[in-house]
């Protein structure tokens, strides 16, 4: 808990909720100590339209620094780093900075070398956490390679750093998962199998980390710093039972108990505070789809078998293995699903354990098989990302509707040209 230090607080200082208020209030009082007028600020980009050195913004609002002009920088503004801000000191300056959008932490962490390191260091998120704080960004790739960020408060558009792996990698079955700081891509190199993270503390890449039992085409859930891991193939194509915890903050995985059936190509989710496992393929052939789905608690540790949870259709013709994994998600502890053959949403009724369709997708989310197509929860609402089928380069569509507010109604979020298919798809809250 941070220590309650209101009464030495300024009377002038701002009162009311607006936290970059509070920032541009506290920057204006260090500039006129220096004899500056206060710059004057635009209401929707408070901070970042401030004097800075140069830098280039990149997707988690990191700022890569011109070494020269940010070593001048850091040296006129670290008079007192230890106090971030010292006109209010450290405590209030942390408070300020966990309720700014984290999209102005880039411009915020030019201000001195402590901003820099308080922000690098990940304590910010782990503050907003504890706080209630929680911003969601979209990351996904339409490109083999390329991964970009979507800021849905701001209808932003970030493009991240390009990946380096091989050309295995390059073409393998990849999933995705983002935890608590990180996006996480796994894929398959020439002889095993291989993740790839990207850190938002950094905005760089590395390789190097290890399941306890490396897979691929599993079903993954995050919920803050941990996530789940289920199911899968291993490196010889066998389908696996066998589910891992990973914690991004002690970035440590733990072996959990097994799953009651092997599945792989299946989804999962995280709902009412237990892990979930939602449909797949497996049985005794290895090639049945399976409509039951799976419960793990974590309280427990044990593994509940759950008939008919999967939302997949009875009358299928296509092969088990040409559909994508069911496109589920969930909102306010209520599971989603996207019925992509009938264009159709579904809702999951926990009572008598059956799917109910109550509206309709985006008319333009166009998929293969369900294969290109996103179906993400992000906060209160559920977005879909796609575009229609195009030859050659196409557009990209965010939609999003808040299941709060009544029966689907699909808001465009934002546009931009690029494929329209979807290979890979998270949601960071942080």
């Amino acid at each position: 808990m941070l220590e309650d230090r209101s009464c030495l607080v300024p009377r002038d200082f701002p009162r009311e909720s607006n936290w970059a208020a509070c920032m541009n209030y506290s920057v204006d009082r260090i500039e006129a100590q220096r004899g500056k007028r206060p710059l004057e600020h635009n209401q929707e980009n408070e901070v970042l339209q401030r004097k800075l050195p140069k830098r280039s913004d990149s997707p988690n609002g990191e700022v890569a620094l011109d070494d020269q002009a940010g070593n001048q920088h850091n040296t006129a503004d670290n008079s007192d780093s230890s106090s971030l801000i010292p006109v209010i000191g450290r405590d209030n300056s942390i408070s300020c900075l966990i309720h700014c959008s984290r999209s102005d932490y880039g411009a915020i962490a030019s201000l001195n070398t402590s901003f820099r390191s308080l922000i690098r260091s990940g304590e910010l998120y782990r503050l907003r956490r504890q706080n209630g704080v929680v911003e969601h960004w979209v990351y996904f790739s339409c490109q083999l390679l390329e991964w970009e960020a979507f800021d849905p408060t701001r209808s932003r558009w970030m493009h991240l750093p390009s990946m380096d792996p091989n050309e295995c990698f390059v073409f393998s079955d990849k999933e995705s998962l983002a935890v608590g700081t990180e996006l996480l891509v796994f894929g398959k190199e020439i002889l095993s199998h291989v993740i790839y993270r990207y850190s938002i503390l950094t905005n760089t890449w590395s390789s190097g980390m290890q399941m306890n039992a490396p897979r691929c085409l599993f079903g993954s859930a995050s919920l803050r710093e941990i996530a789940i891991l289920a199911g899968g193939c291993d490196s010889q194509g066998k389908i696996l039972s066998s589910a891992e915890l990973y914690n991004s903050e002690k970035g440590t995985w733990k072996t959990l108990p097994s799953m009651n059936k092997p599945r792989k190509m299946c989804s999962a989710v995280f709902m009412d505070k237990k892990f979930y496992v939602i449909g797949g393929i497996g049985g005794t052939e290895s090639i049945s789809r399976l409509t039951c789905g799976e419960e793990y608690d974590l309280e427990t540790g044990k593994w509940t078998e759950i008939p008919s949870m999967s939302p997949v259709r009875a009358d299928a013709d296509t092969p088990a293995a040409s559909e994508a994994p069911p496109l589920v998600a969930v909102v306010n502890n209520d599971l989603y699903a996207a019925d992509y053959a009938e264009m159709a949403v579904r809702k999951y009724d926990k009572k008598n354990k059956a799917w109910v369709s109550i509206g309709r997708l985006p008319e333009r989310a166009a998929s293969m098989n369900g294969w290109g197509l996103a179906f993400r929860a992000c906060g209160d609402k559920l977005i879909v990302i796609g575009g229609p089928r195009a030859m050659g380069e196409g557009h990209i569509e965010v939609n999003a509707w808040v299941p709060s507010e009544g029966p689907p109604q699909w808001n465009l979020l934002g546009r931009k040209r690029s494929g329209s298919f979807v290979y890979n798809c998270a949601v960071m809250g942080c």
